[in-house]
């Protein structure tokens, strides 16, 4: 936007800072346009299982949980490492949403814009890449040992050890002679 150009006539100069005016109104309506917009971006993102939907609001808050009944197949640990995982695709997914609406409003702003990006995408980076479950027929191994297979038995049983009396010197029993 161009600054108003003044030192003209009273007439020229006034047009000059009504035009400009006007251009920062609009500008201010677009930034509450854009602000609203943003504010009521979410995503919703679903586990690959479909055992857990999480949708977030764009400041990356959950704003809706649903987990299937199926779940409780899964430990507890499984089931909150499934919620977070598929929680952090959601907060990932936020800053294109947020980037489209931008771009849409005040595109115009460019260093506002990428600013804006930005910072999205330092708060809500792209989650590392989940690691591929072992196929069923995969077998898992501990160490060396299947895990199917059952524990080595235990070592036998030691005899007690002999417990030295009074009796006994260093050389053993003593022996009294008559």
């Amino acid at each position: 936007m161009s600054e108003p150009s003044f030192g003209g006539d009273g007439y020229q100069t006034e047009l000059e800072v009504r035009r400009w005016a006007a251009a920062v109104e609009a500008k201010a309506q677009r930034y509450q346009v854009m602000q609203a917009q943003v504010g009521e971006v979410t995503v919703t993102e679903t586990s690959p299982d479909e055992l857990v939907e999480v949708t977030v609001a764009s400041s990356g808050l959950v704003t809706d949980l649903r987990i299937s009944d199926r779940s409780r197949e899964k430990s507890g640990a499984e089931l909150a490492a499934l919620v977070l995982a598929t929680m952090r695709r959601a907060q990932a997914r936020i800053t294109d949403k947020v980037a489209d609406v931008m771009q849409r409003t005040v595109g115009d702003d460019p260093a506002t814009v990428a600013s804006m990006v930005a910072s999205y995408r330092q708060r809500f980076p792209e989650p590392e890449p989940e690691p591929e479950p072992p196929a069923p027929d995969d077998e898992l191994r501990l160490g060396d040992q299947p895990v199917d297979e059952p524990p080595p038995p235990p070592p036998p049983a030691r005899e007690p050890r002999h417990r030295r009396t009074d009796d006994e010197d260093d050389d053993g029993p003593s022996t009294v002679f008559s």
